[in-house]
């Protein structure tokens, strides 16, 4: 599954970084919001397990 990123949303992420950031914040930043999304996506279709259950 891939997410795509929006121009403008791209723009937005870069303007909240600080000053000082490399590409390899950036990337982070990228890579963190699509594993929430993914995250989120999947506990909206049900797609969850127990914390009991995964103990």
């Amino acid at each position: 599954m891939t997410t795509v990123i929006k121009k403008d949303e791209a723009h937005k992420l870069i303007d909240k970084m600080p000053e000082n950031s490399i590409r390899d914040d950036l990337i982070r930043e990228i890579y963190v919001r699509q594993i929430i999304e993914k995250g989120l996506a999947d506990s909206k279709a049900g797609r969850t397990r127990d914390v009991r259950e995964i103990r």
